[in-house]
């Protein structure tokens, strides 16, 4: 499985796994959907911590969430990716839709 979703309180956290792009997006979004319908969060973190390669639909997978999120009023935050998806994400201008932590450096990712 590429997502695991946990659920604690009004917070759903998405711990994204291995490769982020066109052939896994699908089955992420869906799942992150699933667990938002089911949940009605107040926020939903989204953690690239394992993610190892992430293409322009890690970008697309976020803005699609942000805007569900939005119909229900709920925050997006974004925790645990590497410099290079850190950079991406803000490039990309993602820090005007969601918190975005800053990224994590490699020798600290295999922790």
């Amino acid at each position: 499985m590429s997502v695991r979703i946990e659920v604690c309180g009004e917070v759903v956290t998405a711990y994204l796994q291995g490769e982020l792009d066109h052939h896994t997006a699908r089955e992420m979004r869906e799942e992150i959907d699933a667990a938002i319908d089911r949940n009605m969060p107040t926020l939903l973190v989204l953690d690239f911590k394992d993610i190892t390669f992430m293409d322009s639909s890690g970008i697309g997978l976020v803005m699609g969430r942000y805007r569900k999120l939005q119909q229900i009023k709920a925050e997006l935050h974004i925790t645990n990716t590497s410099p290079h998806i850190y950079k991406v994400m803000k490039l990309a201008g993602l820090e005007r839709l969601a918190k975005i932590d800053k990224g994590v450096k490699a020798n600290e990712r295999a922790k």
